[in-house]
């Protein structure tokens, strides 16, 4: 062997004192978890510019605003359930009773409770303890026990409020009767997400408890029509017992043990991902931005890969490839599938639930099912407007890019309507005519939710307006609006149509005549509308004459 320089010399044995000290001190133990948690607390009251009274002031307003919001709801709606008109003494075949609906609700709710948990974490450290924290050599189950207890905190306090609503306002449940069910479904909300903190625990990726959830959302409109069909619904539902109640609460506090005894187990990438998730969740809801929301929903279950990769024969062209890549992020996001199935249950419940079956309750189920699946189906779009890589590179104009991307909610939308007004059509009469009306305002549904998906960002330089999420700026409700303008005005045939229950040529004509205004309108690229345009013009020529 070649030497390259001298050898060393042999300094003799090693003295641990010539080793460099960062400071003279005592090295000490390590720190408990509890006292990092502390630690870090007072770091960051330290650093917040906020004193004690303006916490207890900002936790006063954000208390009273849920409570009175609760308050308002829940009168509401007994005020809807005493308006009802009561059930026939003989339910009619392929009826559906009022405990039955709720019944199908709060399956439902399970599922969405299951589904967003799972996307959600549910536990997870964000960006700061993620980076600092999960590093250090103490024990994990110290630092992650407030964030694995604030889901089912948060769940349990859901799902009471919930549950109080449903059977007071609907059931016109009181008493001790309304406190066992709002204990119970405190407790079986805590569980839900509890086993989803389980299942993370053991290393079960968050897609497959999302879809878990899905599948628990999707079962709910699939046991409304079996119980459609067999015509076996209950007239009431059980009332719950203090000893269900003390099971539910024994089986919880098992779930939660289990959950802290494997906190230390939970991967470090798991909770980085939950945290990211859950912080990009919160920030979109208290700026009122659903687009967010969503991307914060789909992203945290998204698969990594697919087995079966398409050839994607339909792209022949930029146009058809616009409208493929559409419709390829609509059938990979399994979340918006499932929202497509329940937006065509609702109609079919309202129409099918002999005390729902009013104008009112119907032409409520119209509007929030056909909102589900036209924004649903316009996925694309919101990623669209985020990143718009495709919209940029293909050959084509802003305006028919924008047209492009209704194709596919117009085609879910057109699916919606054969289910949705096909069955107002036979609670109303003249099916066909009903299923007329709903393809003649097909453009109006896709046109909003390109609308909504184009919408721009809320602009902060603006004044704030002080609220209980926080400061908003003064036009964030008008942003907000984008999309469902269109519904409002260019659907009024079809809200009138309901209202009258019957559907006239004029009404068919006026709806052709309004989609047309509404494809218009939705291909806009002006961030800002016509009035607010024409002042800024105006004020601009008063400048320049000046």
């Amino acid at each position: 062997m070649d030497d390259d320089g001298p050898a060393p010399a042999d300094l003799g044995p090693h003295d641990l004192d010539d080793d460099p000290r960062v400071g003279d001190f005592e090295l000490g133990e390590v720190p408990s978890a509890r006292s990092i948690r502390r630690f870090t607390a007072r770091a960051a009251r330290a650093r917040a510019g906020a004193s004690v009274g303006s916490l207890l002031t900002d936790v006063y307003t954000a208390v009273t605003s849920v409570v009175i919001s609760v308050l308002i709801v829940l009168g509401v709606v007994q005020q809807l359930g005493e308006a009802l008109p009561p059930a026939p003494p003989v339910h009619a075949p392929g009826g559906l009773s009022l405990p039955a609906l709720v019944a199908v609700l709060l399956l439902a709710a399970v599922g969405a409770l299951l589904s967003t948990a799972g996307r959600l974490g549910p536990v997870g450290a964000e960006g700061p303890q993620a980076a600092w924290w999960l590093a250090l050599p103490v024990d994990r189950r110290g630092l992650l026990r407030p964030a694995a207890a604030r889901g089912p905190v948060v769940a349990a306090l859901a799902g009471a409020a919930v549950v109080v609503v449903l059977e007071a306002g609907l059931l016109a449940s009181s008493g001790a009767t309304l406190v066992r069910a709002g204990l119970l479904g405190a407790l079986v909300a805590a569980v839900v997400v509890l086993l989803a903190a389980v299942a993370q625990s053991r290393g079960v990726p968050r897609r497959r408890t999302a879809v878990a959830g899905d599948l628990v959302l999707v079962a709910a409109p699939v046991v409304a029509v079996a119980l459609v069909l067999t015509g076996r619904t209950p007239t009431a539902l059980p009332a719950p017992s203090w000893g269900v109640v003390v099971v539910a609460a024994v089986v919880a506090g098992l779930l939660a043990a289990l959950v802290d005894a494997r906190l230390g187990a939970l991967p470090g990438r798991t909770l980085r991902e939950g945290g990211s998730a859950a912080t990009q969740a919160v920030g979109a809801v208290v700026s009122l931005d659903s687009r967010e929301l969503g991307r914060a929903l789909t992203g945290g279950a998204a698969a990594s890969s697919h087995r079966r990769v398409s050839r994607l024969r339909t792209a022949r062209g930029p146009a058809t490839a616009l409208v493929t890549a559409d419709l390829v992020v609509l059938r990979r996001s399994l979340r918006h599938v499932v929202q497509l199935v329940v937006a065509a249950g609702l109609p079919v419940l309202a129409t099918v639930v002999p005390q729902l079956a009013s104008t009112v309750g119907v032409l409520l189920a119209v509007l929030v099912g056909g909102w589900m699946a036209a924004s649903a189906s316009a996925e694309g779009a919101r990623w669209a407007e985020m990143a718009p890589v495709v919209d940029r590179l293909l050959p084509l104009e802003a305006r028919t890019v924008r047209r492009l991307r209704m194709v596919v909610p117009g085609v879910a939308v057109l699916l919606w309507t054969v289910v949705a007004l096909g069955a107002v059509g036979i609670w109303a009469g003249a099916p066909l005519d009903w299923v007329l009306l709903g393809l003649a305002a097909v453009p109006v549904w896709a046109a909003a939710a390109v609308r909504a998906a184009y919408r721009p960002a809320p602009s902060w330089d603006k004044p704030l307006v002080a609220t209980p999420a926080g400061a908003l700026p003064t036009g964030v409700l008008q942003v907000v609006a984008r999309g469902p303008d269109l519904i409002a005005f260019c659907l009024l045939p079809l809200w009138i149509a309901i209202g009258l229950h019957t559907v006239t040529t004029v009404m068919v004509t006026a709806q052709v005549v309004l989609s047309t205004v509404a494809v218009l309108i939705g291909s806009s690229v002006h961030d800002k509308g016509w009035l607010e345009r024409m002042m800024e013009e105006q004020d601009e020529r008063k400048k320049a004459g000046a």
